[in-house]
């Protein structure tokens, strides 16, 4: 239908059935919370999928974070990128960490390795990187600055799920890696998240941190926050499995459509497809260069919309420019070129699993005519 309203995501369900089926086991065992079966389950499932050995679930991704850098004990000051959604840095800030922000590439938006190492300071306890886009992050780079200076590496994995470089599941790299399940992911439970991390004891930590700091019923071992992923939540992530893989296969070929359509056209930039990452297609953000062109990011913005296609500026504006931390020295826009540039750049186009390809043409044709002066 050409006058059917795109918007940029639209969440991925299970089978309302299959989905009952759970509910009715939910009411007649009266278990909501607090580590229940599914929940159990769930985790296990997820493991198993991810081929990770130990995962803690969360309600949210932005109370992992809060927890990740509770359990690494980090304080002072953390090295992360401005390009990327507020909760990064706004976990940093709830636990009285000042981000220092570091620019980016140009390519890829990830935290740019070069500029990391002239950052560090003595009150310097970690780098915070994200993979944006599932895009993955210069590893090897990150982590030999990170072992010459002592630090921790966590990554913001939240759009990430199941992506794999060279075999090897992306959040298994760092310290810690942090996913995200909100709604507009590729893989959702609703709300939810999780925290991969190395091994037992630490699994255990960060179990308890969830859920107050209780280690049993009169034991409280950390001064914990309520963080626990619920029941309906695990029922959801466990169904949400069965077709994650066809949902992203569906994506894949939404992400090819885009590049055959969309290539070779002056003024818009794609991000290049890695070949030896099995990415997840979260995204499709294009970039507008103003400078060869009569018109902006703006201008393009507008223009699908009065045309019913709700595209999103991700990232803009910077987490650096809003008012939180606009005055940090790090923040200052000589040390961020790049990515200033870039947020003035990009727009994501539509993209999930029950977009039709005629859809995926008709937005690619507007684009086209926009920037053919029509």
């Amino acid at each position: 239908m050409m006058d059917e309203i795109l918007y940029v995501t639209r969440p991925d369900m299970p089978d309302l059935q299959e989905y009952v089926k759970y509910l009715e086991r939910i009411w007649d065992s009266r278990w909501l919370t607090n580590n229940g079966p599914i929940h159990e389950a769930f985790e296990s499932a997820l493991c198993q999928y991810l081929g990770v050995k130990y995962l803690s679930l969360y309600s949210n991704a932005t109370l992992a974070l809060i927890s990740a850098f509770k359990c690494l004990e980090l304080s002072g000051e953390v090295i992360t990128t401005p390009y990327s959604f507020v909760a990064t840095s706004h976990a940093l800030y709830w636990n009285g960490i000042t981000p220092v922000f570091g620019d980016v590439d140009p390519i890829f938006g990830n935290l740019n390795p070069s500029y990391i190492e002239r950052l560090i300071t003595d009150r310097t306890s970690a780098i915070l990187p994200v993979h944006v886009y599932g895009n993955p992050c210069p590893l090897a780079e990150i982590d030999s600055i990170a072992r010459k200076y002592g630090l921790r590496v966590v990554y913001d994995a939240a759009h990430s799920f199941n992506v794999r470089i060279g075999g090897v599941p992306l959040v298994n790299f760092g310290d810690l890696s942090i996913l995200s399940f909100h709604a507009t992911k590729v893989f959702n439970t609703i709300e939810g998240g999780a925290i991969i991390c190395k091994d037992e004891e630490t699994k255990r930590k960060l179990d308890y941190f969830k859920n107050f700091g209780f280690e049993n019923e009169t034991s409280i071992v950390s001064p914990g926050i309520n963080a626990k992923m619920n029941e309906l939540q695990a029922a959801f992530g466990i169904l949400q499995l069965d077709s994650i893989d066809l949902n992203i296969q569906k994506r894949s070929q939404i992400a090819q459509r885009y590049r055959e359509q969309l290539k070779d056209i002056k003024g818009l930039r794609l991000i290049p497809e890695l070949d030896h990452v099995q990415h997840n297609y979260s995204y499709f953000p294009i970039f507008v260069d103003a400078s060869g062109i009569n018109f902006n990011r703006d201008d393009l913005y507008e223009y699908l919309k009065i045309n019913k296609v709700y595209s999103r500026r991700y990232f803009y504006p910077l987490i650096s420019n809003i008012p939180t931390y606009k005055n940090l020295k790090s923040s200052e826009p000589q040390h961020l070129i790049v990515a200033n540039s870039i947020a003035e750049q990009v727009l994501c186009l539509p993209i999930y699993s029950t977009l039709g390809l005629e859809n995926v043409d008709r937005i690619s044709k507007l684009i086209k005519d926009r920037f053919a002066g029509i």
